[in-house]
């Protein structure tokens, strides 16, 4: 008997011992950095300090990363993606975004690269709109036209950043007071950016005010399929879902019309190499230096529906652009000019990148016959656009 005591009081020392250890053990994983919780739960956020503005404002990136290799990096600084990753056809993943390598260059004059734009993407004619008869005047950062939201868009303002618990999502908010550029109404303003398991982007915008606005948001990446961003992209492959297009004059603003792309170099209704008509002697493409227009998107009524695509044959990857909005801004890079330092060396020349920038039309306040960018208080402003990447 005195044998079988001993060895129970054994075990459950053993146990104990056991027990303080996994205990202990819990202790250590409640510790853990958000970092490593969010791997367990195969969501990888990671946060960084990406440096200072002028205004001595601090700008973080986020890292998203997929369980498939891709990795898409935002900073909050315009909300700009300065990285995304897309595999080829031989299954490497490479950078397929212009953008820099410091926070530097971003906060200097360029084209926007990766940013996000509000309060109104594309140009406005004259600065200058009305609401209600009253007229606001907006400022002339595009000649005499104001662009992209003015002098100090949404791509110039620091967002603040927030990781969806649970979710590849981080979501992006900012505050655009009364007046600010000259928009009226406090519009609070929140776009989140999902990876998702099938190599998609998704981007959604949202939007409230308290007084009648404007709003038409968008993202401005410059993609290059090829992964190197010397070459330009005029072998790209692209498709754009539509069957008109929005004719723009000499300040490239609507003209008002809205024109079929049959029989011009504007029909890209099966996929096309962009290079085949871009010199092509037509009057819209030297106005635009080449492509420059927003297209008339098909199936307005059908929410999400595929918009364009791309594809660079050489390296096999693919990107399929699926939207809600009734337009798209197809741009061809023209005004890059081997001026601005690109990613790892080099400059950026002409055309090395390609927009779609999903979006309502451009000058739509002073277009009679285009939809309405109009928001009124009690409403709510959405937007969904999805980047998908793929390779064959």
């Amino acid at each position: 008997m005195k044998k079988i005591k001993l060895s129970l009081y054994g075990l459950a020392l053993v146990g104990l011992a056991l027990c303080l250890v996994q205990c202990k053990n819990n202790k250590k994983d409640e510790n853990k950095p958000a970092e490593e919780t969010a791997q367990n739960n195969e969501t990888v956020i990671d946060k960084s300090d990406y440096g200072t503005t002028p205004n001595g404002e601090n700008v973080e990136m986020y890292t998203l990363t997929n369980n498939n290799g891709m990795e898409v990096k935002i900073i909050t600084y315009g909300g700009r993606i300065t990285s995304l990753t897309a595999p080829d056809k031989n299954g490497e993943y490479q950078d397929v975004v212009l953008g820099f390598d410091s926070l530097e260059q971003y906060t200097k004059d360029n084209p926007y690269f990766g940013a996000l734009i509000g309060r109104y993407g594309n140009r406005i004619a004259q600065g200058k709109f009305s609401l209600d008869g009253e007229q606001y005047s907006l400022p002339q950062n595009d000649g005499e036209n104001s662009l992209h939201g003015g002098e100090k868009g949404f791509d110039k303002v620091v967002w603040t950043a927030t990781p969806v618990e649970g979710e590849n999502s981080l979501k992006m908010s900012y505050t655009s007071e009364d007046m600010e550029q000259g928009y009226p109404g406090k519009l609070e303003t929140i776009v989140t950016y999902t990876l998702n398991e099938n190599n998609s982007l998704d981007v959604k915008y949202e939007a409230t005010t308290d007084k009648k606005t404007i709003v038409n948001l968008t993202q401005h990446s410059y993609f290059n399929l090829s992964g190197n961003f010397s070459e330009d992209i005029l072998n790209h492959k692209v498709e754009i879902n539509a069957d008109k297009f929005i004719p723009v004059t000499e300040n490239l603003i609507p003209t008002g019309e809205i024109k079929s792309v049959e029989g011009s170099p504007f029909d890209f209704r099966e996929p096309k190499i962009v290079g085949q008509n871009i010199e092509a002697e037509n009057q819209q493409l030297k106005r635009g230096l080449g492509y420059d227009h927003c297209w008339v998107l098909n199936e307005q009524e059908s929410g999400m529906r595929f918009a364009a695509s791309a594809y660079d044959p050489e390296s096999g990857r693919y990107l399929e652009v699926h939207t809600d909005e009734p337009g798209i801004q197809f741009y061809t890079g023209n005004f890059l000019d081997g001026t601005l330092p690109a990613k790892g060396g080099g400059t950026y020349g002409k055309r090395t990148g390609f927009c779609l920038e999903t979006q309502h039309y451009p000058d739509s306040p002073n277009q009679e016959g285009f939809p309405s960018v109009v928001l009124e208080p009690g409403e709510k402003y959405t937007s969904n656009t999805s980047f998908k990447f793929s390779a064959k």
